[in-house]
């Protein structure tokens, strides 16, 4: 296949990247910056302009690119860029899309869409919740519409956290703890949906593979679990105490609106991949944890 993809410096993009490139894919990576070579092409998400030899023969385009929920502080400013950065974004590409009669858009979404349900499990067929990162990952999915009034099978990947050692969230939280400065959020109640990089690259391949896959599917682990679940099994994994709690309160004075979804939580499965024979090789957080960890720091034996 020839694939573009945007966001390809992002956590997400280079392992994809280099899955699809490994197996003969011939890859195009969308850059705002001037190309470095002939696997990559120009874009101006802003101007709402992709290079037409881009998308010349594509069969698919997986879109990533996004201002992080967590790069900066959450301060109305940021608010407004990451709005801006996934509807302009997903806007431009969409209509693209459309224009040259590419036949699939994978297009980035989160599990933040569900908000808060508390202690329910959410499917593909749950509604949407009403904090701001849901109504964020609302407009982000309907910036899609053009390439579906196109023709485009469109996949929505609400994707849960990442579990991985080179960025996002748990890229910030594993010094922390290896430091034994880890700890419950809040109250540690709220359910955590996460997935291992691996598995979150062989589920986009799994879903450009298969015609049959439209609108949203979760990239979420089978098995979520709480946040103190979590945090107890980063310490065992890990082999340091984890005492620290950060409380509610504390949280949402830098946080502010974040601090909700941070408190709240999904406890999300990925139905729509599991009924159409996904397999995950991770489906349990603490053995991904620990493999995760093996890989980077090897351990040796007598």
């Amino acid at each position: 296949m020839k694939v573009v993809l945007t966001g390809a410096s992002g956590l997400l993009g280079p392992a994809l990247v280099a899955s699809l490139r490994a197996d003969g894919h011939d890859v195009v990576r969308l850059v705002r910056r001037e190309p470095a070579g002939p696997g990559e092409a120009r874009w101006d998400p802003a101007a709402g302009t992709v290079d037409p030899a881009a998308l010349t023969g594509a069969d698919a385009v997986v879109h990533l690119a996004g201002v992080g929920l967590a790069s900066r502080p959450w301060t109305p400013a940021h608010r407004r860029a990451v709005l801006d950065s996934r509807v302009q974004g997903t806007t431009t590409i969409a209509k693209r899309v459309a224009d040259h009669g590419v036949r699939t858009l994978v297009s980035a979404s989160g599990v933040g869409y569900y908000g808060n349900p508390g202690d329910q499990v959410v499917d593909e067929e749950s509604p949407r919740g009403s904090t701001y990162i849901a109504e964020v990952a609302a407009a982000w999915e309907a910036a899609t519409e053009p390439a579906v009034a196109g023709g485009a099978r469109v996949v929505l990947a609400r994707t849960a956290v990442v579990l991985s050692a080179k960025g996002g969230a748990y890229g910030r939280l594993l010094p922390l703890f290896r430091l034994g400065l880890g700890g419950k959020l809040g109250s540690g109640r709220q359910w955590w949906s996460w997935v291992a990089l691996g598995d979150y690259v062989r589920a986009v391949r799994f879903v450009l593979d298969h015609d049959e896959l439209a609108g949203p599917v979760n990239i979420s682990a089978p098995e979520p679990l709480t946040n103190a679940e979590m945090t107890a099994a980063m310490g065992r994994v890990l082999h340091r105490p984890t005492l620290f709690t950060a409380p509610g309160w504390a949280m949402r004075l830098p946080l502010r609106d974040f601090a909700e979804d941070l408190l709240g939580g999904q406890r999300v499965v990925p139905r729509r991949l599991l009924d159409a024979g996904f397999d995950f090789a991770h489906p349990r957080f603490e053995p991904a944890l620990d493999e995760l960890l093996a890989q980077h720091h090897p351990r040796t034996t007598s």
